[in-house]
């Protein structure tokens, strides 16, 4: 299918605060809550110089980070131990380092992609990974019940194929969700709701959140990034003056 938004705006950084229920027009709707911590733009890399076009993004605040990435946000002006991560674009006007990015970069109505790490759940069999239904529970069957069955083929080929279903590691791998739709957004906490409650990775993780592909964007986003105005100016201690 064809990416209608692909590479347009810049993908954010939130991190999944956990779920909860809005009601609409007497009906209750499950919502997933994303907030936005501090984040501003560290740097801009140039098709001339890099390859690609893409804008290096800090969120949050850590105690303890790598030296080189310490070094490199001090040689960026930058005195807060933040996460960076990229987000490609294809234009890259209007857009100047220092600048902080708020959660205005998103609006109500619009639709988003959301990637993330699942939750882990070790060794798991068939009917939990792949929800088999298992064999009989009735005489005969010994202690097999929750067993997948036979998996090979007669003598010919005489092999199992790859990619069979099988037991074995569930979760903890790179997860997308498409076209999650945003009911509201808290622009005083940073904080958006999204419609659903299937978003990848447990309490308090990361998530890169980016318009959907598959969807039209959405007439009254800002381009090409949500900006707070008035804090294109950060001083030594990271914070904005």
């Amino acid at each position: 299918m064809k990416r209608i938004n692909s590479l347009r705006r810049i993908g954010l950084l939130m991190t999944n605060i956990g779920h909860t229920s809005l009601y609409s027009n007497n009906s209750r709707v499950a919502v997933t809550l994303l907030r936005l911590n501090e984040t501003y733009i560290i740097d801009v890399k140039e098709q001339d110089k890099c390859g690609y076009n893409a804008v290096v993004l800090g969120t949050g605040d850590f105690k303890n980070i790598a030296k080189p990435q310490w070094e490199y946000l001090k040689k960026q002006g930058m005195d807060r131990r933040c996460k960076l991560y990229e987000s490609r674009l294809h234009n890259l006007s209007g857009i100047e380092c220092g600048e902080k990015v708020g959660v205005n970069h998103f609006v109500v109505g619009q639709y988003l992609d959301i990637t993330g790490c699942s939750i882990g759940r070790g060794f798991a069999g068939v009917m939990k990974r792949h929800n088999f239904s298992g064999l009989r529970a009735s005489h005969g069957v010994s202690i097999a019940h929750r067993s997948q069955g036979s998996t090979g083929q007669c003598q010919d080929p005489g092999r199992v194929f790859k990619g069979k279903k099988m037991a074995g590691h569930l979760g903890n791998s790179r997860v997308t969700v498409q076209n999650m739709k945003i009911l509201f957004i808290d622009h005083e906490n940073s904080i958006i709701a999204v419609k659903g409650n299937n978003v990848p990775g447990f309490s308090n993780s990361y998530v890169f959140v980016r318009d959907a592909v598959k969807k039209p964007l959405h007439k009254d986003v800002p381009f090409p990034v949500g900006l707070l105005l008035g804090t294109n100016d950060v001083n030594a201690s990271g914070s904005v003056s």
